[in-house]
């Protein structure tokens, strides 16, 4: 039976009982981790968030009630023991940070009891994650899952001190606030005050934030709660937290300037690392024709190498195809892997066309200097020769082409280039890479729209060398935009804001928005910005990725207290779920779920 707290007091925690503390009397409480009963005397590994303590019953200290006490305890009973801390009688445990000290009993008290857990609370446990997920708050003891949550609290915390000493306001903005649905699904809140009507939960602070630039704030700053309603990968939720910040009177140089130093100062104070400054840059377009990617892992090389003037006027069809319409020829060069077998790289293939690629082409150089490829019979020696000579081809290595639209071509060769870096362990995981991309695309075209979209958002403010394009070639406007990469990741990113009238009018018009459109959507903001607005620019963590990147994690959700699965629902909690009649009633909701979604 459960005892109380009644003149009890808490005087450490586990690990904090140390060799200076030997001779003293102290009372820890925790969970019991292991319990190995020796028949004269029972040992208990005590553990709490801080770490595990070794407690020693024997019945001449502890009377023979406390004693008995001790020998009824099972794992994750909750315990209160108050005695002396001694060396260890045994030998010491290097593993643990109290290997060496031991804690007396004089005294118990059980707190509570447990049920057997439907697994064990242990470090990189290989229970499976759905079951963990459904009990949670039990996943949550495991000292490594532990590790990282406190870690998360910590980031917050130095975040918040550089923020406060920069000069930044801690400013709150609403959590109830208005759809605007150009960018990813919202959130919709129904209202009962108003029937018929829907709040939105934010994707971003963005709005406000903007808005408190407009309000003479300067500089803003907050830990901020968002929500979309989109697909989960690895590292998205459908609710996270950002690190989120706006800044007046400055361009993109001051921004990346305050960050990197930012991200300095918490990589250090976290986790020791020194981060180098400044920051490697490179704009959208170099990081693309490099490596295939907006957000490049840099950590290694096998660079993507444009062979499209070498290949141009070959017989080999589906070369010239792609350069014909308008797209390109690409490799890369897998060093030392010329013979790989033929059913690795067609999984490689295989692998490709799930980005899009019809087909991957493979030219593997011998060890004779010979070739084997699966298109050496549609050239000549010649032109077979300048491509490997292009590739910088060497005997044993293996080089691999797609040939397609840019988009595409990027896409897989990009995707391609870091699963065989995987595979073969190039991705040191002792380095942290950090990158700059800049200079992003203003828009996209969007097939599905059949229109331009704003890459970030309709307020990125244009690279005013571009702007005379924005009729011609709107495609080919460069943005104010900027992003920080980690060891291939976006951490996150940010942009210049649009301050002036015409410019921004402008924008919505290329984004095919009537001005009555562009007032319904954005009214509030178009009107504040008639009386006076800075210059202004921000930038946002994905505070959650952040802390997975330095923990290196394999996942967002080790990160997360309470995180939600790949469907977006809660094991736990088992939410969404169906709420009352009486309560949709109130909301004037008549729900009407098609028979092939049920």
């Amino acid at each position: 039976m459960a005892e109380s707290m009644k003149g009890l007091h808490r005087t450490h925690r586990c690990t904090e009982v140390s060799n200076a503390n030997i001779g003293e009397k102290v009372t820890v409480m925790g969970w019991v981790q292991k319990r190995r009963n020796l028949g004269s005397l029972i040992f208990i590994d005590l553990r709490d968030r801080s770490g595990i303590l070794q407690l020693v019953f024997d019945e001449p200290k502890v009377g023979s009630e406390g004693f008995a006490k001790a020998g009824t305890l099972r794992s994750e009973f909750v315990i209160a023991v108050t005695g002396t801390v001694q060396k260890r009688a045994a030998a010491v445990n290097e593993s643990l940070k109290t290997g060496d000290i031991e804690v007396i009993a004089e005294d118990i008290r059980v707190l509570s009891e447990s049920e057997t857990p439907p697994f064990p609370i242990e470090e990189n446990s290989q229970t499976k994650e759905e079951l963990r997920l459904r009990y949670r708050y039990l996943d949550l003891r495991r000292p490594d899952i532990q590790k990282n949550i406190m870690m998360k609290s910590k980031v917050s915390m130095l975040l918040r001190k550089f923020m406060e000493k920069e000069g930044f306001l801690e400013i709150e903005t609403p959590m109830l606030t208005k759809s605007t649905p150009e960018g990813a699904r919202d959130y919709l809140v129904p209202s009962r005050v108003h029937p018929g009507s829907f709040y939105a939960l934010p994707q971003s602070p963005q709005l406000f934030k903007q808005l408190l630039m407009c309000s003479g704030y300067d500089r803003y700053f907050q830990i901020a709660r968002c929500f979309r309603d989109e697909d989960l990968r690895a590292d998205r939720q459908p609710e996270f937290t950002q690190a989120d910040m706006e800044l007046s009177f400055v361009d993109v140089d001051d921004v990346i300037e305050v960050n990197e130093r930012l991200l300095q100062y918490v990589f250090k104070e976290a986790i020791g690392i020194d981060v180098q400054l400044p920051i490697q840059r490179m704009t959208w377009q170099e990081a693309m024709d490099r490596f295939g990617s907006d957000k490049p892992d840099t950590r290694f090389g096998m660079e993507l190498v444009n062979v499209s003037d070498v290949v141009k006027g070959c017989g080999f069809g589906v070369f010239t195809g792609a350069l014909e319409n308008g797209g390109s020829v690409r490799g890369i060069n897998a060093k030392g892997q010329g013979s790989m077998p033929r059913k690795k790289i067609d999984k490689l293939v295989e692998f490709a066309k799930g980005y899009g690629a019809k087909g991957l082409a493979y030219l593997a150089v011998n060890e004779d200097g010979t070739y084997k490829s699966s298109f050496a019979k549609f050239m000549t020696e010649e032109e077979l020769k300048a491509l490997v000579e292009k590739m910088e081809g060497q005997p044993g290595d293996l080089l691999l082409f797609a040939a397609d639209k840019n988009k595409v071509v990027w896409d897989v060769l990009g995707a391609l280039r870091l699963e065989i870096g995987r595979e073969l362990g190039l991705m040191d995981k002792n380095k942290y890479n950090f990158l700059w991309v800049t200079e992003f695309p203003l828009l996209e075209w969007s097939d599905e729209e059949n229109r331009f979209m704003a890459m970030h958002h309709p307020f990125t403010m244009p690279m005013e060398e571009d702007w005379d394009k924005i009729d011609s070639d709107p495609g080919a406007v460069r943005a104010k935009a900027y992003d920080i990469v980690l060891n291939g990741t976006e951490m996150g990113g940010g942009s210049v804001r649009i301050h002036q009238d015409d410019i921004q009018e402008k924008m919505f018009e290329v984004l095919g928005f009537t001005k009555e459109r562009a007032h319904e959507q954005f009214g509030f903001l178009l009107d504040a910005f008639k009386y006076g607005v800075p210059p202004h620019a921000g930038l946002a963590y994905g505070l959650d990725r952040m802390v997975m990147l330095m923990l290196q994690c394999d996942s967002i959700r080790d990160v997360i207290a309470f995180p939600k699965v790949k469907d977006a629902s809660c094991l736990m909690t088992e939410a969404p779920n169906v709420v009352d009649e009486k309560q949709l009633e109130e909301l004037c909701i008549k729900v009407d779920v098609p028979e092939e979604v049920e």
